[in-house]
């Protein structure tokens, strides 16, 4: 477990700043009702590949549903409509695990190396496709949550022209309510970062008309793979 320093210290200073005794101990609040916890809870995990499919169309992000077996194949679809090219993927033994690599091996792909920092940074800049595994897909926005570490660069889902995320159907929850207790549950084990990507980036600062793909991949896929 991560030891956390200065703790005390930093908490006395603030609580002298703001003119008030240091807390000693802090209970966690009961509330009476709960309504994050039942929002979409009667939904089975069919009901929220749908909704995750519809929100899709709302998040302009091509959504593809394949089997393990059909994975490689859906991949390669993906990859085709994104023009091939140069590749940027995660360290991550789900590649290897659903048989990816023979299709990666077919392009010019990079695999995230924290050892080399400089060069994966360039290739992220250069890349066509960014390519990784979602941990929890949120079927109510359209979002994959990532855990970023050393073998799972942020830049792997933000430097390359179009992103793909692979996407577990055992993963998808209805919001980010449930991914929220499953990543407490991992306690100090948690990635110290964690991204939250709803599709393609977009804008909407100008008058509030949005617009897709201005500072990020400018097109984006999911890849709902059945696992269950």
């Amino acid at each position: 477990m991560s030891k956390i320093y200065n703790k005390d210290s930093f908490l006395e200073e603030l609580s002298s700043n703001l003119g008030r005794p240091m807390p000693t101990n802090v209970d966690k609040p009961t509330y009476e009702h709960r309504p994050q916890d039942a929002l979409y809870s009667e939904l089975s995990q069919d009901d929220l590949v749908e909704k995750l499919k519809l929100q899709c169309e709302n998040i302009h992000t091509t959504y593809y549903e394949t089997t393990k077996a059909e994975l490689p194949t859906a991949l390669k679809d993906a990859i085709e409509e994104y023009g091939g090219g140069s590749i940027l993927v995660s360290k991550d033994d789900r590649f290897e695990d659903n048989n990816l690599n023979g299709v990666l091996d077919e392009y010019d792909t990079f695999v995230w190396d924290y050892m080399n920092a400089e060069e994966s940074h360039n290739r992220a800049i250069d890349a066509n496709i960014g390519i990784n595994f979602s941990e929890y897909t949120l079927a109510e926005s359209g979002t994959v949550v990532l855990f970023n570490d050393q073998h799972k660069g942020r830049s792997v889902s933000l430097l390359p022209r179009t992103y793909i995320a692979i996407v577990p159907k055992s993963t998808i929850v209805p919001r980010f309510t449930q991914a929220a207790h499953e990543i407490r549950k991992q306690g100090m084990d948690i990635s110290s970062c964690v991204n939250l990507i709803t599709g393609p980036s977009n804008s909407a600062d100008i008058e509030m008309k949005l617009i897709v793909g201005v500072h990020g991949p400018i097109k984006a896929s999911y890849i709902v793979v059945n696992d269950i």
